[in-house]
């Protein structure tokens, strides 16, 4: 692999960007404008505290106790017991991609400049990137309020030393793994504490790393969805683009263009041309539709993602005045309903390609519907169960989809002596499409080889680009040659397909 070019964090950053930094170690640094900007809006805050000013989180108590005043002297002990007490999260760790993708969705919110921290906060989150020390960060206790609080705290506890962290394939008390990695705790300034908790940034970086998963599934889908058809002896009349062109939404035109390349120049397609067919069931006729329905969801999921990560989702905020001065606003940025509500669209969407996929295998499974091939794809059937029961493996986990896709964000439960009375469920939303992604890669991979088994039995070729597509999947599931575990097989392909194999063997085009 080729050495990787710096992620500049105070400037946009991409979707992936974060899949960079927190899967393949990509290098960080600071912009030298964001630094130059930190240093300004933390003098205004600096100066609005020696005029005395109110200031919430700085100089006061948090969320129901926000008007009680803390003296001058009390004000580092206060960001030190806020990062204590609110580091309460509880269950299974986050990967450590995810906690990769933390820190620098943390870094860059505070040096966006709004936030009133210094340089030196951001560059120490950048810090622990570059040596690879990671918080444990426990995955429940947050509502998506004022930010995912309890589990940046446990974040934020390893920037003073306190808490734990992975660093070389151990866990370590925080203290200890900043020594090995030749890293000083740090001691935090007025509002230091609050900024590195307020936000929405673990919503948005398990949704971000899940939204790129589901764009390769949505490229896998489509590739997947011709393979079937052309497996299954479809026609491509469906894909017309005369029809797309009358309901004309961009996801659905791409689909069926995409179906009408891939399966082009197909001998198997050539060969019943002329058999009388005259249309499919729904989950090869209407690919289009409900593919490109998913298709125009991650666009919108996509946009939104990228907005959250480039957002000021701190509280208070620094913020310029027309007359060159600064102003400290409170606001309610740090709610989680911009990532949960997408989240949630995004995850009933996947949860439509499971189905439909899982719709398609099952009619390669049956006699009745998959013309001519033999029952569950066995050579013996009866004797041989063939691929009976990675059809039942698809259907638990299709099934399983639809119930994770009851939207979290319609939920809400009032905190904080009901000062947080409205709260958005983000991260609940944001663990459920990640369990949803895993999910519909099984359920393709279990399409991918099924409809790879079924062209080998048809004995005749499908279209180069699907024939390269074919090779892919062999590369990871081996041919039918009688019963055996496949459990290896479906957790491999599924991985490659995440990791766009198949699209890279069809040559498509990245969907982000």
């Amino acid at each position: 692999m080729q050495p990787l070019a710096p992620v500049v964090i105070g400037r946009t950053l991409e979707l992936a960007d974060v899949h960079w930094v927190a899967r393949h170690h990509a290098p960080t640094q600071l912009a030298p404008a964001a630094r130059d900007e930190l240093r300004r809006t933390r003098h205004h805050l600096e100066a609005a505290l020696t005029r005395d000013e109110i200031i919430y989180g700085v100089n006061t108590g948090f969320g129901a106790l926000s008007e009680t005043r803390i003296a001058a002297e009390e004000l580092g002990a206060l960001q030190r017991n806020l990062l204590r007490s609110h580091a309460v999260g509880v269950g299974p760790a986050l990967s450590g991609e995810i906690v990769r993708a933390l820190l620098l969705l943390r870094a860059h919110t505070l040096a966006l400049g709004a936030s009133g921290v210094s340089p030196e906060l951001a560059e120490f989150l950048l810090a622990l990137l570059t040596r690879d020390v990671r918080p444990v960060v426990p995955s429940q206790g947050s509502v998506g309020a004022s930010g995912d609080l309890a589990p940046l705290a446990h974040l934020a506890l390893v920037v003073i030393g306190e808490g734990d962290a992975w660093f070389e394939g151990q866990v370590l008390p925080a203290r200890e793994a900043l020594a090995r990695a030749g890293l000083q705790a740090l001691t935090l300034g007025p509002k230091e504490g609050l900024s590195l908790i307020n936000g929405t940034q673990v919503m948005t970086a398990i949704g971000a790393l899940a939204v790129v998963d589901a764009a390769e599934l949505m490229a896998a889908a489509d590739i997947l969805g011709a393979l079937s058809l052309d497996a299954l002896l479809g026609t491509l009349a469906a894909s017309d683009p005369r029809i797309h062109a009358g309901k004309p939404h961009a996801g659905q035109r791409r689909s069926a263009e995409i179906l009408r390349l891939l399966v082009a120049d197909s001998p198997l397609n050539d060969s019943h041309r002329d058999c009388g067919q005259v249309q499919d069931a729904y989950s090869l006729r209407c690919i289009p539709q409900v593919h490109g329905a998913v298709r125009g969801a991650l666009a919108y999921v996509a946009a939104a993602l990228r907005i959250e990560v480039n957002s000021f989702t701190d509280n208070p905020l620094v913020l310029a005045r027309d007359d060159g001065g600064f102003d400290v606003v409170s606001g309610g940025n740090f709610h989680g309903a911009t990532v949960a509500v997408p989240i949630d669209h995004m995850t009933a969407a996947l949860t439509t390609l499971a189905t439909i996929s899982e719709r398609r295998i099952d009619r390669m499974m049956n006699p009745a519907s998959s013309r001519g091939l033999a029952a569950f794809l066995a050579d013996h059937p009866g004797l041989e169960s063939g691929y009976m029961m990675a059809h039942v493996t698809a259907s638990a986990l299709a099934s399983e989809c639809k119930t994770l896709s009851f939207p979290a964000s319609v939920d809400t439960i009032p905190t904080s002596a009901g000062k947080e009375d409205h709260v958005s469920m983000g991260p609940i939303a944001a663990r459920k499409l990640r369990a949803v992604v895993d999910n519909l890669a099984c359920v393709l991979a279990i399409e991918a080889i099924s409809a790879a088994r079924a062209i080998d039995l048809r004995g005749i070729p499908s279209s180069p680009r699907l024939m390269r597509v074919h090779a892919a999947i062999r590369a990871h599931a081996g041919p039918f040659t009688g019963d055996r575990s496949m459990s290896a097989d479906i957790e491999r392909l599924a991985a490659a397909i995440a990791a766009g194999e198949l699209r890279s063997a069809a040559q498509l085009p990245s969907e982000l």
